[in-house]
């Protein structure tokens, strides 16, 4: 007998738990605040709203369906099965977030706060639960590919990410390595920036974009469903030992781009989620480009 579908509710701390968290009380956290010219007034009301509709989301899910929660800070150690239908109730990063942790599993996104997200990814509200589960697993029930990014070191460590995979070094210093593209020469050109960028056109709505802007570049944001990525080199630094004529470009299915690390210590991370990265030392190579994994979006 096959199992029925389990609906997995993808949620994380609010703001409020946060504040609860850290000063102990309410009346603590409201006197924190207070104190300093803010009220917990809006905190508080914007966490009961979302507990409301976490309530209704729970609810509207099919009483035949399994039924499990995870914390966006234990999606690392969660183990999602391929009959999970994934219902993420929160904010557009939340998607994000789970993301790299699947393996084509459809995606519900629930905006809990409508108003405040912009609805990228969580298009649909607490009420449309129980008609979006029901289409995520329907024969015919309609979902949309979204593009994600991987990168793959040379010891095997793999890493997925919707909106961008960020190579840095640990805190705010410098990155040595050398970095080489599609028609580049053999070995790279050495770089020492504060980082590199590689984002999908999920990621083109933000931290892409800002760079995108930024630089004011000729190249042409990808959609979410294009196979495309765009990458940047944040801030080269041009000396007798270091290049700044690779700091930009695009790259299309099965187009590469890999760096080999030249610094003590490189951290690769998907989605900012920085506690979740691959850790490379000098001499590693990592290679970026589209995944063959994609999101399953329920639209």
């Amino acid at each position: 007998m096959s199992l029925a579908p389990r609906a997995v509710l993808v949620h994380r701390t609010t703001e409020y738990e946060e504040l609860l968290a850290r000063h102990g009380t309410h009346g603590q956290a409201e006197f924190f605040l207070s104190s300093r010219g803010r009220s917990l007034a809006e905190v508080a009301e914007r966490h009961h709203r979302h507990r409301r509709a976490l309530t209704d989301v729970a609810a509207a899910v099919p009483l035949r369906w399994r039924r499990s929660q995870v914390e966006r800070t234990d999606l690392d150690r969660f183990l999602f099965g391929p009959e999970d239908v994934v219902v993420v109730a929160g904010q557009d990063g939340l998607v994000a977030n789970a993301a790299k942790y699947l393996t084509g599993q459809p995606v519900v996104g629930i905006d809990t706060d409508p108003g405040r997200n912009p609805g990228v990814l969580v298009r649909h509200r607490a009420r449309d639960t129980a008609a979006l589960c029901r289409a995520a697993t329907a024969p015919d029930g309609r979902t949309e590919s979204l593009t994600m990014v991987e990168a793959v070191a040379d010891d095997t460590q793999r890493l997925l990410a919707l909106n961008e995979i960020c190579l840095a070094p640990p805190g705010h210093g410098t990155a040595r390595y050398r970095i080489g593209t599609p028609g580049a020469p053999p070995a790279g050109e050495p770089q020492a920036s504060s980082g590199v960028l590689v984002g999908t056109g999920t990621g083109a709505t933000g931290w892409l974009r800002s760079l995108w802007l930024e630089r004011g570049s000729t190249l042409r944001l990808p959609a979410p469903s294009d196979p495309r990525l765009l990458w940047f080199v944040r801030e080269a630094w041009p000396s007798p030992a270091t290049g700044t004529s690779l700091t930009a470009g695009a790259l299309g299915r099965r187009e590469i781009l890999e760096l080999t690390v030249e610094s003590d210590r490189m951290v690769v991370f998907g989605d900012g989620m920085e506690s979740d990265a691959l850790e490379l030392t000098w001499g590693q190579s990592v290679r970026l480009g589209v995944s063959e994994t994609a999101l399953r979006l329920v639209v």
